[in-house]
Formats: C-alpha cells, sequence, structure tokens
C-alpha cells in the first residue's frame, strides 16, 4: 500500500468516528424542541450553530493550515468535536438547555472548522492530478459516512434506550476519532508558511465558483431538507417499522447519506476517468434537483424515499468532482486557503437552511419550500459553468487545466 493511500485511508478512519456526533442530533432536536420548551426558530438555530460557528472559523483555519501545516489542527480539531459531543449531555440535564445546545453546536463548528480545511488539503497534498477526483471522492465519503450511523443512532437508540444514551455513544465515538489521528495521521502541508495571516481569505475565481456551488447544496441538502424532514413526516403521517417520526427520519436521512457517499466514490472517479469536472459536476445537480421535485409530489413513504434517494446521490455525486476541481485549479501553497473559502460558503448555506426552512414551511407548507430548493442546483450549474470559463477560457476544463500539484 502506497504512503498517499495509508494517508488518505487514515483521514477516511478519523473522519468516519466523528461524523457520529454530526448526525445524531438531527433525528432528536427538532421533536425534542417541544418537549423541552424550545421554539422553532431557536431549535433551527441551534441546528444552524455549528454552522456559522464555521463561518468565523473557516478562513482562519485555512490560513493556519498554510502556515503550520495540517497535523497538529486535524488533531485538535477532532478533539474539540469529541468533547462538544458530550455537551449534548449536559444539555438535557440542565435547567437551560437551550443554551448548552447552542454552547456544545458552537464548539462543534470550530472544531470541525479545522477538520474539513485539513482533511481536503492533506488529500490534495498527497493525490496525483489523475486520481484527485477519487482521492477526494474518499475523504469526503468518509467525511460524511459516520453521518448516517449518527442519523440511525439518533432515531433508534434514543427510541429504546434514551436521549442521554444516544448522546453519550456518539461522544465516545468522536474522541476515538481523535485518538486514530494522533497515532496515525502525518504531517503533510510544507508551504512557504510566513505569507499567510488569519484573516487571508481566497478570493480567486476557483475558490469562489466551488463555494458558491457548494452554498447551494449545503442550503437545500443539510439546511433544508435535514432540518424540516421529521415535521414533513409528522404531518404525513409517514411511518417505517413502527418507528415515530424521529425514527424514521434518522432512517431516511441516513438513506440519504448513504446514496451521497457511494456516489461521491462514483463521481470522482467519473470525473478522472473523463479528464474533466464539469460534465460529472453537472449531471449530479441535476439529479439532485429532480430528488427535490419528487418531494413536492410525495404521497407515499416509498416515493418519498427515492426523492431522498436521487437527493442524496446528486449531492453526493457533486462532492468529490467539485473539490477536485478546486484542487486542480488552486496552487498547492494557497490550498488552505482555498478550502476555507469554500467551507465559508458551504456553511453560509447549511445556516441559513434551517432558520428559513422552519418558519417557512410553517407559512406556506412544504410544497412551495421544497419547489424552490429543486431550482437551487440549476442556479449551481450556471455558476459552475462562468466560473469554470472566467477561470480557464473553457467551460468544461481538463483535469491539468491549472493550478499545482
Amino acid at each position: 500500500m502506497t504512503r498517499a493511500r495509508t494517508i488518505v485511508l487514515a483521514v477516511i478512519a478519523s473522519t468516519f468516528f466523528v461524523g457520529f456526533g454530526g448526525g445524531v442530533i438531527f433525528p432528536i432536536l427538532p421533536n425534542l424542541g417541544t418537549v423541552l420548551g424550545i421554539s422553532p426558530f431557536l431549535v433551527g438555530l441551534i441546528l444552524s450553530a455549528n454552522r456559522f460557528a464555521r463561518l468565523v472559523a473557516n478562513a482562519p483555519a485555512g490560513a493556519l493550515v498554510d502556515r503550520i501545516g495540517t497535523r497538529k489542527p486535524f488533531v485538535a480539531g477532532l478533539v474539540v468535536e469529541g468533547i462538544a459531543t458530550l455537551g449534548y449531555v449536559a444539555a438535557l440535564g440542565s435547567s437551560a438547555p437551550e443554551a448548552w445546545f447552542l454552547a456544545a453546536r458552537v464548539a462543534w463548528g470550530l472544531g470541525s472548522a479545522l477538520v474539513f480545511a485539513t482533511a481536503y488539503t492533506i488529500t490534495a497534498d498527497v493525490s496525483a492530478r489523475e486520481s484527485r477526483g477519487t482521492s477526494m471522492g474518499l475523504v469526503r465519503a468518509g467525511i460524511t459516512f459516520g453521518f448516517p450511523a449518527g442519523l440511525v443512532l439518533g432515531g433508534v437508540v434514543s427510541d429504546v434506550y434514551g436521549v442521554s444514551a444516544a448522546f453519550a455513544l456518539a461522544a465516545a465515538f468522536a474522541l476515538v476519532a481523535g485518538v486514530v489521528a494522533y497515532l496515525v495521521v502525518p504531517e503533510t502541508h510544507v508551504t512557504d508558511r510566513a505569507t499567510s495571516t488569519p484573516w487571508d481569505v481566497d478570493r480567486s475565481v476557483p475558490a469562489l465558483t466551488a463555494g458558491l456551488v457548494n452554498f447551494g447544496l449545503f442550503f437545500s441538502y443539510a439546511g433544508v431538507l435535514f432540518s424540516t424532514l421529521v415535521l414533513f413526516l409528522q404531518v404525513r403521517g409517514f411511518a417505517f417499522l413502527g418507528y415515530s417520526a424521529q425514527g424514521t427520519s434518522g432512517f431516511l436521512m441516513a438513506a440519504t447519506v448513504l446514496a451521497g457517499s457511494a456516489f461521491m466514490l462514483l463521481g470522482g472517479k467519473l470525473s478522472d476517468l473523463l479528464g474533466a469536472r464539469v460534465p460529472i459536476l453537472l449531471s449530479f445537480l441535476g439529479l439532485a434537483s429532480v430528488g427535490f421535485l419528487l418531494l413536492v409530489v410525495a404521497d407515499s413513504l416509498p416515493l418519498l424515499l427515492v426523492g431522498c434517494l436521487l437527493i442524496g446521490a446528486g449531492q453526493g455525486g457533486v462532492g468529490g468532482p467539485l473539490m477536485a476541481f478546486l484542487a486542480d485549479l488552486t496552487p498547492t501553497e494557497r490550498m488552505g486557503r482555498a478550502t476555507g473559502t469554500n467551507n465559508v460558503l458551504g456553511d453560509v448555506g447549511g445556516g441559513l437552511g434551517p432558520l428559513v426552512s422552519l418558519p417557512l414551511v410553517e407559512a406556506v407548507g412544504f410544497a412551495p419550500v421544497y419547489a424552490a430548493c429543486a431550482l437551487i442546483p440549476l442556479f449551481a450549474g450556471i455558476v459552475l459553468v462562468a466560473g469554470a470559463y472566467a477561470h480557464t477560457g473553457s467551460v468544461s476544463p481538463a483535469t491539468d487545466a491549472g493550478g499545482a500539484d
């Protein structure tokens, strides 16, 4: 096994374990808000708090990576995420649970800013152009693959053993991730580290293009779908194997993420084989749009499942090629900062999603909201083509169009 593959697998393992803590809260908190007396707006704020924290931390995290390297920020970020997950347990026994949940989500966001900036930069550092899409797809899948396990954990374990047990188990897995990273992941990022400052934000066309596509996907998928699905199930009365809306939403969200993880691998591989990222990206953006249209007309659980799977496959198929597109067109010494810009815009979308969608579905219903989400991937495709053309002079640049290995 080559050194590069060993490093990529180590990153995948670490991010997989920490993904439990990211997924466990989604099937629980929207419904738990009623029990704890937390308003829908405050629930949305808690669900979005990690993304708003990352919004502040992403740019400094990217600059830090370009300045001091990847290993220390990667390990530190994973440990912070593990400790933050323990805050969910403390929240349940507190007289002010909303404050504890909010603080835990903010801490999670700070830790994940370090993890996301380093994971993709490590992969860009060790991968060659001809296999970069596949490597990015693998790491993106690793980052998200623990998430469906967390979704099922949050839905099922909370139904059977209680919410506290689900949160405690997620925290244990998250802390294991830090140990794995400390033992295995080496330093990979050696650049001119004196040139970057904490607020040195990459505003290049490739970084902004990838970031705006990321914005649209995170707004509609992680922002809108994940924060409204449990409520949609309650209104429609859909249930799976006798589970409540919480448990059923856990299974459905897990299915979307599993589909996304599988298609992350496929999308990255296809873009490597084709030697171009844009056609693959446009195909999967279209798939996500079709999935949201199916949610508009879903009148049964099977049709809802198909829609969720298409959305998951669409956003997943974009993941690997999009990060490879960014790495193809970005000089190595700026990859940390370019990743930070991409993450900032993604988190703006993911953070706005719950804040906008939860009050909006109460006002106008689910169908108009999901129909609007079907348009977002189409607009993202337009931005992608325009950005690629502006930077390279081609609407579909080859994988060797720019940047540096």
